[in-house]
């Protein structure tokens, strides 16, 4: 009761008033372990510090308690709001045109430079069908022949799996191949599955998390007519042309249809330009007139700046910059981005997962549905919040609020216990075998990709982004979500855009 409440504390506990208000003790209490992560356990990247100012200031509870502007006197020719990827190459790119400017680098997180991507492309080698999915863990591994035999589900229902591998009909005959891209464009691969191939239902239970790895939501919200493009079972016997995407393939399926386009190299701490000031822990809380105010846990420091760059989440910039038109607030608020879990375990003995004989697990419903071995003594554990059945929007919005309410040691302990149910056959302790683990939580991880079926309006337009870009005086709107392409070199792209705009 003696440590000083700052008023980044403040902020949070009014938050967390908020969420749950009206509710019992009892999940005050489970409200508050979710802000302290246990001992020997690390929490990075949308943390409750991190988190606690721009919700304040989403929830129009900020500036009740943030006192007046504190001016800092300084003055920068660019400020960047945003240190992640794409904000860090907006910075290098207005220096290699400007290289006598000063640059300044705010973020709201303790450390810039962006995260990696989590979302990983290549598949499973084996897939644990879990007690969650089908009452007991069975791992079967993919590489071994035969293994649809093996795999705990009905008689029928491996008949209906082989079948969409090996020999799958034509679905929809008579329809010309334009046709059948349509029909598949107004369906999820789920959809696929029950409605038009009519398989049995541990079909698609066991088929649910192949897309959670790479778009972080599963096949109740991934669109069929990206299954096809990227190789989803069932689809052969369509006769569809694969020299060529669809129109109605997202811009990454597009994009990748010839192979992985490799995206430019992303600065990181280490190679930051000398003449880049970067200030983290610093959430930037207004941007008008040239002038950026920013928090820095006691008081609202402003700088005066020539010209801004806001390569942070579009959904955040209406709430920085109030004077934005109706039209071009909507079009930013409706950029939700997806939410994603990362746990990275660090093993004091790496033997049994080297026993284990496989690379990468996929899971089928259990918490973290995707485990791999990082040699040398390393597992990382992906999870993918989003409540897909809802769409990858509203399914976001309420896979993140669920992930913010779910208190830290919930997250260890199902780290814990999926790694003790996989490894625990061969030999592995849960108690003494894991050394460490950091978890990496990204609350608005993956910028929205416009994909059919939920996108009526792709691929013809016009799109939100359109609307919600460009210069606005001598502010610039940068960041993946200003690109109709989530993925790959999108950050990087919408930087170099804004650059080009402002100068």
């Amino acid at each position: 009761m003696d440590v000083t409440i700052s008023r980044r504390d403040l902020f949070d506990g009014v938050a967390l008033g908020c969420v749950i208000s009206g509710g019992a003790p009892g999940r005050a209490e489970a409200a508050q372990k979710a802000l302290r992560p246990p001992a020997g356990f690390v929490v990075r990247g949308d943390t409750s510090a991190a988190l606690s100012v721009p919700h304040a200031l989403r929830d129009g509870r900020f500036w009740e308690h943030a006192g007046p502007f504190v001016p800092t006197g300084e003055r920068h020719d660019l400020v960047v709001v945003g240190g992640g990827r794409g904000g860090l190459s907006a910075a290098s790119e207005w220096l290699r045109r400007r290289p006598h400017d000063r640059v300044l680098v705010l973020d709201n997180h303790d450390g810039s430079g962006g995260h990696a991507p989590l979302c990983r492309r290549a598949g499973a080698d084996a897939v644990m069908c879990d007690e969650e999915s089908f009452g007991a863990d069975t791992l079967v591994k993919l590489t071994a022949p035969g293994w649809i035999g093996r795999l705990p589900i009905a008689v029928r229902a491996r008949r209906d799996l082989l079948m969409l591998h090996d020999d799958p009909p034509d679905w929809l005959p008579g329809l010309p191949a334009q046709a059948k891209q349509e029909r598949l464009a107004g369906l999820t691969y789920a959809q696929f599955l029950r409605e038009v191939c009519g398989v049995h239902r541990d079909v698609e239970r066991f088929s649910r998390t192949m897309s959670c790895s790479g778009w972080g939501y599963d096949t109740r919200a991934f669109g069929a007519i990206d299954a096809w493009g990227t190789g989803y079972p069932g689809f052969a016997g369509l006769g569809l042309d694969r020299a060529e995407p669809s129109r109605f393939n997202s811009p990454t399926v597009r994009r990748e249809w010839h192979g992985p386009a490799p995206a430019p190299a992303a600065p990181r701490d280490e190679r930051i330009d000398e003449r880049i000031s970067v200030r983290t822990s610093s959430p930037v809380v207004s941007v008008r007139d040239g002038v950026v105010g920013y928090f820095d846990g006691h008081q609202v420091l402003t700088v005066e700046a020539g010209a801004v760059i806001l390569a942070c989440p579009s959904a955040v910039v209406p709430y920085l910059v109030p004077d934005l038109p109706a039209g071009r607030r909507a079009a930013l608020s409706r950029a939700v981005r997806v939410p994603l879990l990362e746990a990275v375990v660090r093993l004091r003995d790496p033997g049994a997962w080297r026993r284990l004989g496989v690379g990468r697990v996929r899971w089928t419903g259990a918490y973290w549905n995707e485990s791999a071995f990082v040699p040398p003594d390393g597992v990382r554990l992906l999870a993918t919040p989003c409540r897909s059945e809802l769409g990858p929007g509203a399914g976001s919005a309420a896979g993140r609020r669920e992930l913010f309410a779910t208190p830290y040691e919930v997250l260890e302990r199902t780290v814990r216990d999926q790694l003790a149910r996989l490894l625990g056959p061969v030999g592995f302790d849960p108690g003494h075998s894991i050394e460490a683990i950091e978890v990496r939580r990204w609350g608005h991880a993956l910028s929205p990709e416009y994909c059919r079926p939920w996108d009526a309006f792709y691929p013809d337009g016009p799109f939100p982004s359109d609307a919600a870009r460009g210069p606005f005086g001598r502010i610039a709107i940068a960041g993946s979500d200003s690109e109709p392409a989530a993925r790959g070199e999108a950050s990087v792209v919408a930087a170099i855009r804004a650059v080009e705009e402002l100068t």
